[in-house]
């Protein structure tokens, strides 16, 4: 058995990740969480949506949540099909 952690996605390539926040951000702020798509759920959370660099990037994005006093629900990957593009939840396709 190896002690060696398989990574399970390309090194090179950004992974997707979905950050659920409590209460509604307006769409202004996609520009200051680096472009990723800001989603208004019906239950009155908002979905962060989009490629996170590495995961330096991901705890920089965490930070200017935390920064902005806004209470973090949930962080996942989002798992891409490759035959389709990504779309976040709500998104005009």
């Amino acid at each position: 058995m190896s002690n060696e952690l398989e990574p399970t996605t390309d090194p090179g390539q950004p992974v997707v990740y979905q950050i659920r926040l409590k209460g509604h951000l307006g769409r202004e702020w996609a520009e200051w969480f680096g472009g990723l798509t800001i989603t208004l759920a019906e239950d009155g959370d908002t979905l962060l949506t989009g490629p996170v660099a590495d995961q330096a990037a991901l705890h920089g994005l965490l930070k200017k949540v935390r920064d902005l006093g806004i209470p973090l629900v949930s962080v996942n990957r989002v798992e891409i099909n490759e035959t389709q593009p990504f779309h976040a939840q709500g998104e005009e396709k």
